[in-house]
């Protein structure tokens, strides 16, 4: 794999989950209470806002080490569908009054999908500890 690829790979990997390791403290620092009842009045259950916040924050983390990036930009994904299609679609790309639209969630789950397509092994914690490369 070219070394710009690479470059390029860790750049996504570190903005990313330096993106989600933000909005998962920010989610602990309002109350995981308060998140779980803003989750609730979409229809969500309670338990979906802890494990959102958990792994936002893990994920994020676990990203910006380059620990398990394919699995964490998997899971990370899922939750992006998931923000787009309960909470963000009916406000349209661009949101409005009524809110924000879905256009960040749907960058965001742009760069997590070629991340999980591609992995990222520059300066990553799997290259180092197993001595592999995620990226082959």
């Amino acid at each position: 794999m070219s070394n710009r690829f690479e470059w390029s790979a860790l750049i996504l990997r570190v903005i990313v989950g330096l993106t989600f390791a933000i909005h998962g403290v920010a989610k602990f620092q309002m109350g995981l209470e308060n998140v779980a009842g803003f989750f609730g009045t979409m229809g969500l259950p309670a338990f979906i806002a802890y494990l959102v916040a958990f792994l936002e924050l893990v994920g994020g983390i676990a990203l910006i080490l380059g620990l398990g990036t394919r699995v964490f930009a998997g899971a990370l994904s899922v939750v992006m569908l998931g923000a787009i299609f309960t909470a963000k679609l009916a406000a349209g790309f661009l949101g409005g009054e009524g809110g924000a639209g879905y256009e960040l969630d749907l960058a965001l789950l742009a760069m997590l999908v070629a991340l999980g397509i591609s992995g990222s092994s520059k300066f990553a914690l799997d290259a180092i500890l197993f001595g592999k490369r995620s990226v082959e």
